[in-house]
């Protein structure tokens, strides 16, 4: 849609408040046994398995794809009923996007690349674009791109939103998710303004993080980009998705944000399509806490490798 600078600019955040939403949230719900155990395996089916390391090479690359096909072991899987389990997608550079694909065909686990000067999103604009061109050709079905932070330091929406445009337009039939950076945004109002603008540039997801700044994923965050959602959803009809990134790593703050999720914005938004947890270390914890519901004693961390 056009940018509607009226609208935005009458976004407001209330930071006391969401905050003290936000610290209700753990203690507000909780799952125990079977429906627990139908949670986790809902949170993994919703993972971008990822892996963005300077020293990653083919062969984890493979090893993690091959986790996504089978993200818990076997004799889990099937005292669950759960024998075509899978991860969400994984996420990867643009260098190994090509060996991901290989790794993954015939799964219809999407690969997700990251782009556009991942993760400062400071390099050549022209560069940016291109780059995004360069990972839906090598086969990438969903791209995270970065956003330039100061256009929403300086308040200049318009250029944010040409920017998230042409991204948009570059990515063709990919997915495109647009990564926030809340942790350097400053303020919630900042955030849930940026969130605003992504969203009528055409964004498909609007994203917390890139995992690389010093604080990522929270739930005030959360709370004020997931309200931004709603009220797109209910100006406009059109759902966006979302994906908390960086810091989530323990099985419990899955089940937290799943809750927030269903009751900000419903059932429909524990899909696929529109929810995603960016992570690499949670699937670890799920598939404990998993053999643990199986067999009744928690196992040790090796025995649940990534790879």
């Amino acid at each position: 849609m056009d940018l509607d600078l009226s609208w935005v600019r009458a976004v407001q955040a209330n930071t006391s408040a969401i905050e003290r939403r936000a610290a209700t949230l753990p203690g507000r719900r909780s799952v125990k046994k079977n429906h627990q155990a139908a949670w986790l395996c809902k949170a993994i089916s919703l993972i971008d398995l990822t892996t963005l390391s300077g020293d990653d090479t083919e062969g984890r690359v493979r090893r993690l794809c091959a986790k996504a096909r089978q993200p818990v072991r076997a004799d889990i899987l099937d005292a669950l009923g759960m024998q075509d389990l899978t991860t969400g997608a994984v996420c990867v550079y643009h260098d190994m996007v090509e060996t991901a694909v290989d790794a993954l065909r015939g799964s219809g686990i999407p690969v997700a690349a990251v782009s556009t000067g991942f993760p400062a999103g400071l390099s050549p604009y022209k560069l940016r674009i291109a780059e995004i061109g360069e990972s839906v050709a090598a086969g990438a079905e969903e791209i995270d791109i970065v956003i330039t932070r100061r256009h929403v330091l300086q308040g200049n929406w318009q250029a944010l939103y040409d920017e998230m445009r042409e991204m948009r337009a570059a990515c063709g039939e990919a997915h495109v998710k647009a990564i926030l950076a809340t942790g350097e945004l400053g303020t919630l109002r900042n955030v849930a303004r940026a969130s605003l603008v992504c969203m009528m540039a055409g964004a498909d997801f609007i994203k917390t993080s890139t995992g690389k700044e010093s604080v990522n994923a929270t739930l005030p965050v959360s709370l004020t980009m997931i309200r931004a959602i709603r009220d797109y959803e209910a100006h406009t009809g059109y759902k966006v998705g979302y994906k908390p990134a960086g810091g989530i790593s323990k099985a419990k703050d899955a089940l937290t944000y799943l809750a927030l999720i269903k009751d900000e914005l419903g059932d429909r938004w524990l899909q696929p399509d529109l929810f995603r947890f960016g992570a690499s270390s949670l699937l670890g914890d799920i598939e404990r806490q998993l053999e643990h519901h199986v067999t009744g004693a928690y196992s040790a961390s090796w025995r649940h490798a990534a790879g």
